[in-house]
């Protein structure tokens, strides 16, 4: 059953639309290149004068996450570059198993 790996954020708008173009140039690649990921969905919403941003990573198993994070699966991976350009961001990840997909 497909795992859904979810980590919040917060940036300026300004800051959202960096870490965007980051995620779309920079990590898309490189989550392409791991063996059991499954794509991946950038969310936005207005906060205050900040946006949230949450994000879900779509994995084959728990053995493609730690592929990806390592053995602190549970621990968020953020990138100095992504760490740049957020206000605040999440330590921690939650993961949830996928029970319906209506995306192609």
């Amino acid at each position: 059953m497909p795992i859904a790996r979810t980590w919040s954020a917060r940036a300026t708008p300004a800051g959202t639309t960096a870490y965007v173009m980051f995620f779309h140039e920079t990590l898309v690649p490189q989550l392409a290149q791991i063996d059991g990921h499954r794509g991946a969905v950038v969310l936005r919403r207005p906060a205050g004068d900040l946006v949230e941003i949450t994000v879900h990573t779509f994995w084959e198993s728990m053995a493609a996450i730690e592929r990806f994070a390592g053995a602190t699966y549970d621990r968020a991976v953020v990138e100095p570059e992504a760490r740049a350009v957020l206000a605040s961001f999440d330590d921690h990840v939650e993961h949830r198993d996928v029970a319906l997909d209506t995306r192609a």
